[in-house]
């Protein structure tokens, strides 16, 4: 049968924090990681649509230990204040799962002038994972998501932010990549760091989620946003399943640094979570010294990871 939601730990008085937490893949993390015990704290953009989120995870599981706090990715000065709206029961942070993310939309830039995809799926997460350093727990996870897209992602150091040329699959292939590069080159910086940090990627498979339909309902496009719908319906499989390769990643004993997990069944797109390798791209370690490092020229977050 493999790995499934029975599988996970008892995670009483565990922290942990999910970016995008109010919907799809982050939303189905945080309600098995509540009803497990955890105190989760999901980072939204949207209050509202958080504090909505957290109550339906309420009425289903009870009295839960859930807190919604306001985080917008696409800012970075909403990032690097984050962990000034964390409250005390917030910290330590045992478990960091850099989960939202924006997929294949038209070309728009973020508050400082990223690239959307770029800015918020990687520059966003490098940054929230740096400002929140010391308020790791011993021991800490770092989880970040990427995709199966990262395959067809390259980084182009001279065109970062498609100002030359944009194609919305480049780009976001581009940002799921670099979202492995950050999560192994993480790892190893921790490691050399002697700290005791863990940092892995996971990719969820096909998921049926909003992800899929945001690019058409930016581009206008009812059509396009229906037949996502439909190849949802055929294809994906639920956002709960979904959210398996991150709930292992986050609870699993037998997790190491510097891992990928993603679905083992057809096409790596569905089924249990297991441990996979990720592109050749992905592991170059000349690439990924050179974004981290443009990762904080860009950002102006250093990691203090000692």
């Amino acid at each position: 049968m493999g790995w499934s939601v029975e599988d996970v730990p008892d995670q009483t008085g565990r922290r942990i924090v999910i970016t995008g937490a109010n919907s799809g893949i982050g939303f189905e993390a945080a309600s098995v990681l509540a009803r497990e015990g955890a105190r989760v704290v999901m980072a939204c953009r949207s209050l509202d649509r958080g504090e909505a989120a957290a109550e339906e995870i309420r009425e289903a599981a009870g009295d839960v230990d859930l807190a919604v706090r306001r985080l917008d990715l696409a800012d970075l000065e909403s990032v690097r204040s984050f962990p000034n709206r964390l409250a005390p029961d917030d910290r330590p942070i045992d478990v960091l799962v850099n989960n939202a993310g924006i997929m294949g939309i038209p070309r728009h830039e973020t508050d400082e002038g990223f690239e959307q995809q770029f800015g918020v799926n990687h520059l966003g997460h490098f940054a929230l994972t740096g400002v929140l350093c010391s308020d790791l727990a011993d021991k800490a996870r770092v989880v970040t998501v990427s995709s199966g897209m990262h395959e067809r992602g390259e980084i182009d150091f001279e065109d970062l932010h498609g100002e030359k040329s944009y194609g919305k699959w480049d780009a976001y292939a581009q940002s799921k990549l670099a979202n492995l590069l950050f999560a192994y080159e993480l790892d190893r910086r921790a490691e050399d760091a002697d700290t005791s940090i863990t940092s892995v990627g996971v990719h969820p498979g096909y998921a049926d989620t909003s992800l899929q339909s945001r690019g058409p309902e930016l581009a206008g496009s009812p059509v396009r946003k229906a037949m996502m719908r439909v190849a949802n319906a055929i294809f994906a499989q639920p956002a709960a399943d979904g959210a398996l390769p991150t709930l292992y990643a986050a609870t699993a004993p037998d997790v190491e640094g510097g891992e990928y997990y993603g679905p083992g069944g057809l096409l790596n797109m569905r089924g249990p979570p297991e441990r996979q390798q990720s592109s050749e791209r992905s592991y170059d370690r000349e690439t990924a010294r050179r974004l981290w490092e443009l990762s904080e020229e860009l950002t102006g977050v250093q990691f203090d990871l000692e």
